[in-house]
């Protein structure tokens, strides 16, 4: 039987000391942004059946919705939903041919994407408060 060679490899654990480049932040935060669209579409839902139920539901709707905490949150869901719905046309894009496949264009692509996030970010937060 032979020898068990024992691999001498570094080991970097330390997630906040690796330095990701931008493209693959905005993979991360794509992917993230998909399941948090996904499950704040139940909150969503629930405050559009809420506001349709009766004139009542809508009154508790309204009410709902003065709430600081929850004008964050909505902010918030509105901001990751724009995010992942330009990420998603940049995809799109890329797929059908418009946009090359080159780091520089991923790189341009996702600062682009960022900026469109921030103004409408700074949209919705206008729109809800």
């Amino acid at each position: 039987m032979g020898k068990k060679v024992k691999k001498q490899r570094p080991v970097n654990l330390d997630l906040l000391t690796i330095r990701f480049p931008i493209t693959a932040i905005s993979s991360i935060l794509f992917r993230v942004s998909g399941v948090i669209v996904f499950m704040a579409l139940g909150i969503l839902l629930w405050l559009l059946d809420l506001s349709l139920s009766s004139p009542e539901g809508f009154k508790r709707a309204v009410v709902i919705m003065d709430c600081f905490f929850v004008k964050c949150i909505l902010w918030g869901i509105m901001t990751i939903l724009a995010f992942h719905t330009i990420g998603g046309i940049r995809h799109m894009l890329m797929d059908f041919g418009y946009l090359d496949k080159t780091l520089a264009v991923g790189r341009q692509s996702t600062w682009i994407i960022f900026g469109i996030t921030f103004v409408f970010s700074i949209f919705f937060g206008v729109l809800v408060w």
